[in-house]
């Protein structure tokens, strides 16, 4: 059996942190939407997401939260521009919510430990991004290493790469803010990139 001394750096802080997953609320039990990812669809049907809610608003007698694709909101709000939103029923609008007491991710990824009930979205628990294959455009979690102590993980990034070995002999990714993966898309502005080594990054 290996000691943690034999154990790569990777293995060792997978034991210490691993982030809290998203878990959908209905809107209609949670605070303002505004700016919050958010998930739409019918139950039994399925959902949508990489969506952002606005305020909701009130027609005659219903609720509805207007919601954009990440896309048009980041730029309604990074360029000042008014876009689009289609109005959703409240109570067919899930709000992305980080979980407070994380579970950890299941101890088996066969197909029965992932079956779920089709009455709301479901969990979304964090994977190993050393475990996920095709990580470019995916969301990502980065953790702080075992040695820093940042004050919480950091949210809201894409890969830009995937997997390379850096000059220094790490296994690297290089990851930018979702603002700048949006901006690359309506723009052709390059994204500011980020390297983080592997183990400390998880796709949401």
């Amino acid at each position: 059996m290996n000691s943690p001394d034999d154990l790569p750096d990777w293995d060792l802080d997978e034991q210490i942190r691993i982030p809290a997953s998203v878990v959908p609320m209905p809107a209609a039990a949670h605070g303002s939407p505004r700016g919050r990812r958010v998930m739409v669809g019918v139950p039994g049907l399925g959902w949508r997401g990489d969506l952002r809610g606005d305020s909701p608003v009130v027609q005659g007698s219903r609720t509805y939260v207007p919601v954009l694709p990440e896309i048009e909101w980041y730029r309604a709000e990074a360029e000042r521009v008014e876009v689009f939103a289609p109005l959703v029923p409240i109570d067919r609008v899930w709000v992305e919510s980080i979980e407070h007491s994380p579970d950890g991710p299941p101890s088996s990824i066969d197909l029965i430990s992932r079956l779920v009930s089709l009455d709301t979205p479901a969990k979304r628990t964090p994977v190993a991004a050393r475990d996920s294959i095709n990580l470019t455009g995916k969301r990502l979690i980065q953790t702080p290493a075992a040695n820093e102590t940042l004050p919480s993980d950091r949210r809201d990034l894409r890969a830009v790469t995937e997997p390379y070995t850096s000059a220094d002999g790490d296994i690297c990714v290089r990851v930018s803010g979702e603002l700048d993966w949006y901006r690359w898309a309506w723009s052709g502005q390059a994204p500011r990139t980020l390297k983080v080594p592997i183990h400390l990054l998880w796709v949401e």
